[in-house]
């Protein structure tokens, strides 16, 4: 659905014409898992996968009835829902409004005048994919909303409102790199975000023949569970290690692999594992940006194999299926590297391959994954461009 037929759809959904379009796309995140909670790095990609939203203010009519609500209208899921603004009961999260509701809630305690509205969504990211759909939602919904009360608000101001109504609405305690990938890729270009200063490299992707493939489990994973919460536990647990020693280190971003493996052995076992995992991880993503940046594809690609080793056994966020479509990967001619992607337990592997190499790779999915009780969707990646809004007559 492009702006034009989803501008049709709010008018025939709502009646009127809506007030502003905004896009906004998911992402990929190449190398740099874990680490943005850890205020390390991270390189992702913006997906030409994306969530649309459409919305306008109700007409003066029902706004003098005194009505104050919002009809959200899911397109994808084929699913409305109602409530009062300002009055969307957290008894209902994890829920897909709950990012509305939220990014609305952060507009209106900034002092924006978001009362009422309309919202119609489409997006043809996949659900539970590990492509960050829901950040998708949460910057789409905030540029909109915030074109429809005339409001001027940066991209740097937009992220936090975004990642707040997560964690508040969502209950899912997210970093910073979803949103910022979102809203700040650039096509044909990777982002190094370093998750302290929140400072943005753009990388350009030279990929001569190459092209990189998202490859969906078909398991469907849930970050707001207790799992994703307690490996932040864990990290802050490491932390507070080592400030025992130096209480100048904030975070794992402070802590090198050679001081884990002197200290691993006055640790638990899991923590110091996780430890290993957040600094070796900051050393890869920052060497996998050298390798692009020098057009090194190869070494990029080792990197993504120790990558997902690292997350398998020092983090264990990857599952058998994730496992599996690894090993696939690693047989065949042509993929230079694979790792999982996004919060794991489930999700997307992404593989950088020659684009000869895409064939063969869906013979193996479908002679030896899809033989499984799963099967394997396979699409191919073009880094893309972030965010963007438009005004409803545009």
């Amino acid at each position: 659905m492009q702006r034009d037929e989803l501008r049709a759809a709010f008018a025939a959904r709502f009646g009127y014409a809506c007030r502003a379009v905004a896009r906004a796309p998911g992402r990929v995140n190449l190398i740099g898992e874990h680490t943005d909670y850890n205020e390390g790095f991270v390189l992702p990609i913006a997906t030409p996968h994306a969530t649309w939203v459409a919305v306008g203010a109700p007409p003066a009519g029902r706004a003098a009835q005194g009505e104050r609500t919002i009809r959200a209208c899911s397109a994808t899921l084929d699913d409305m829902q109602t409530w009062a603004a300002g009055k969307w009961s957290k008894a209902r999260a994890p829920h897909w409004t709950s990012y509305i509701a939220g990014v609305a809630e952060m507009l209106r305690r900034r002092g924006l005048p978001v009362a009422g509205f309309d919202l119609l969504i489409h997006s043809d990211l996949p659900l539970g994919a590990g492509l960050s759909s829901s950040a998708a939602l949460s910057v789409a919904t905030a540029l909109g909303l915030a074109s429809l009360v005339g409001a001027s608000l940066s991209r740097e101001e937009i992220a936090p409102i975004c990642r707040a109504a997560e964690h508040e609405f969502a209950g899912v305690p997210c970093g910073v790199m979803d949103q910022y990938a979102s809203l700040f890729c650039q096509e044909n270009h990777a982002l190094l975000l370093d998750c302290r200063n929140l400072q943005i490299r753009q990388v350009p992707l030279r990929l001569d023949g190459h092209t990189f493939l998202v490859i969906n489990s078909g398991v469907k994973h849930e970050l707001a569970s207790s799992e994703y919460a307690k490996r932040q536990e864990q990290c802050a647990a490491a932390v507070a290690h080592f400030r025992q020693a130096d209480p100048a280190i904030r975070s794992l971003r402070d802590v090198t692999e050679s001081q884990v493996a002197a200290e691993a052995e006055r640790m638990p076992g899991e923590v110091a594992a996780r430890a290993r995992h957040v600094t070796s991880e900051n050393r890869r993503t920052v060497s996998a940006t050298e390798s692009l940046e020098r057009g090194d594809l190869s070494h990029f690609g080792r990197l993504m194999y120790e990558s997902h080793l690292s997350l398998q056994l020092d983090y264990e966020v990857s599952c058998a299926e994730l496992d599996l479509l690894i090993e696939l990967l690693a047989g065949v001619p042509g993929v230079l590297g694979a790792r999982m992607t996004g919060g794991g337990f489930g999700g997307s592997v992404v593989a950088l391959a020659r684009a000869d190499a895409v064939d063969h790779v869906r013979r193996e999915l479908h002679q030896r994954y899809d033989t499984t009780d799963r099967q394997a969707a396979l699409i191919l990646v073009r880094p893309s461009a972030g965010a963007s809004v438009t005004s409803g007559e545009q």
